[in-house]
């Protein structure tokens, strides 16, 4: 059969070399083959008397029919279905044909994501294209180990994509594979500080985390900037690192936070520690001093924390904390006056 059709394809006759051209393309691939042979009819038509089989206006239909059925992404299966069988319903294929375009969308979209990071690590060669190629695949390996030493050795071998890692690290619950990734990150150079604090905005608490905690690693004016920013976020995590970081940086503007932190007994310790290195000069000593004063007289304020408020003081120099710890060594909540007693008597002994 395969030789005769073969030998059809060169016959002298010109219908017949169509006919077994129209019918090997079938045969090789049924899509493509049935789509020549649509063209054709529409040739023959279009062509009138000249010795092809004569169509009816209803074979006319059905052909267009067929085409825009297949222009729909459907398979000479689906088509078949859909024009021959009464109880077919077009509802399902429609869905399921949204399912499977989604699904390609989806599909070429990563490809285009991977393309544009090792387009945007700006390899010099296949050598290094091959090594981003290699090391954005370990970011994705579900081996904490292989993660781990791709985020290493992106600050060596193959600088990775800012936006890589961004992804990564807010991806990322392996403890150890996440302090790489935010040490890499900082190391990536301009564009991570922006990322992430877009990634402060996730609706998803543990992303927020992860992002509040990578911006506190990244250094630099602009990282301050979204970390004051990140001072008034809901999210009172979100607010406790960035103020944790923006006193260690010496700013300001986190001592409000910070002893709400004290207050609440959220990290107070660490906060405690921030406070004592803004207050730094004596007149931010003495603000700082204040601030905690006034948050020991709120009547809000109850007896564990004007514990942890007055033990912050003994961090912050200065006469306004002095004489404070003076009063509070006299306070009624017995604790609270011991605490400032001893404190008062480490002061004494410097």
């Amino acid at each position: 059969m395969v030789p005769a059709l073969r030998r059809a394809t060169t016959a002298p006759d010109r219908h017949i070399r169509a006919h077994a051209l129209a019918t090997q393309r079938l045969l090789r691939d049924p899509d493509a083959g049935f789509t020549y042979a649509i063209e054709e009819a529409k040739r023959v038509v279009a062509l009138g008397g000249s010795g092809y089989r004569e169509y009816s206006a209803q074979d006319i239909r059905r052909i267009f029919h067929i085409e825009s059925l297949r222009a729909l992404g459907l398979s000479l299966r689906e088509v078949g279905r859909a024009l021959d069988d009464p109880g077919f319903t077009p509802s399902a294929l429609v869905g399921d044909l949204i399912g499977r375009t989604r699904e390609r969308i989806a599909a070429e979209t990563e490809l285009l994501t991977r393309l544009s990071r090792i387009h945007a690590a700006d390899p010099a060669g296949w050598e290094d294209a091959l090594q981003v190629v290699t090391l954005l695949q370990a970011l994705g390996s579900p081996s904490a180990d292989a993660r781990q030493r791709a985020a290493l050795s992106s600050a060596d071998e193959a600088p990775l994509p800012v936006e890589a890692l961004f992804e990564a690290v807010l991806g990322e619950t392996d403890p150890h594979v996440a302090g790489a990734l935010r040490w890499a990150l900082a190391r990536s150079g301009d564009g991570g500080p922006a990322l992430l604090a877009e990634g402060i905005g996730s609706p998803v608490a543990a992303v927020r985390e992860r992002a509040v905690r990578s911006l506190t690693e990244m250094p630099g004016d602009e990282a301050t900037r979204h970390l004051r920013d990140a001072l008034a976020h809901p999210d009172a995590v979100v607010g406790g690192y960035a103020a944790l970081e923006l006193g260690a940086r010496g700013d300001a503007d986190a001592v409000p936070t910070l002893i709400d932190m004290i207050a609440e007994g959220r990290n107070d310790t660490e906060a405690a520690d921030a406070l004592s290195v803004l207050a730094s000069d004596t007149a931010t000593a003495d603000r700082i001093a204040a601030r905690l004063v006034d948050r020991l007289a709120h009547d809000t304020t109850g007896a564990p924390a004007r514990g942890r408020l007055t033990q912050a003081l003994a961090g912050v120099p200065g006469t306004t904390a002095s004489r404070a710890l003076v009063e509070l060594s006299h306070d009624a909540e017995r604790a609270v006056a011991l605490t400032a007693t001893y404190l008062l008597q480490l002061r004494a002994g410097r």
